[in-house]
């Protein structure tokens, strides 16, 4: 392997450890200062989703894209979103195997005030060291980062969360 690929992979490697880091530091605090009175940190995260959904509703398996949690346990949080009323569940009219997850109007409620808590911890954490200019080109710098690693599919047997040890790359 020449130099120049070396030197590409190790900037790569580091820049994804420094990503990773800074993602684990961010969403611990966030996770320790939640408003979880009436909804849990992955709850909201369901009810985040659903309302930047057409409808605020979606199927059961693209919310499940959506989150960082396999199908069984979104199927587990959702039905306990259910039993509460803050979603519910309808046939999807064009798949009859599938099912549509929507927020009700009492949900969207709940997420609402939750939300409006939640976004001055997010202010203080992600804004804490940087400039309103470096939280653009942060944000434009991520979305660059996901739609980059989305077209391209992950090999088979790698783990895409692991950060890949410096000293074989």
């Amino acid at each position: 392997m020449d130099e120049t690929r070396r030197s590409e992979k190790a900037t790569a490697v580091a820049a994804w450890e420094a990503l990773f880091r800074a993602q684990v530091t961010v969403m611990r605090a966030l996770n320790a200062e939640f408003p979880g009175g009436e909804i849990s940190f992955n709850e909201y995260d369901v009810c985040f989703n659903l309302s930047t959904q057409p409808g605020r509703r979606c199927r059961m398996r693209e919310l499940t894209g959506h989150l960082l949690l396999t199908q069984p346990s979104v199927s587990r949080l959702v039905d306990r979103l259910t039993a509460r009323g803050i979603v519910e569940k309808q046939p999807d009219p064009t798949d009859a195997r599938g099912v549509i997850v929507a927020l009700t109007a009492h949900g969207f409620d709940v997420y609402r005030s939750v939300a409006v808590q939640h976004a001055q911890t997010i202010v203080d954490q992600v804004g804490a060291g940087l400039s309103d200019a470096e939280l653009r080109t942060l944000t434009e710098l991520c979305t660059k980062l996901r739609v980059g690693a989305g077209s391209t599919a992950p090999r088979r047997g790698t783990r895409a969360s692991a950060a890949p040890d410096p000293a074989a790359v």
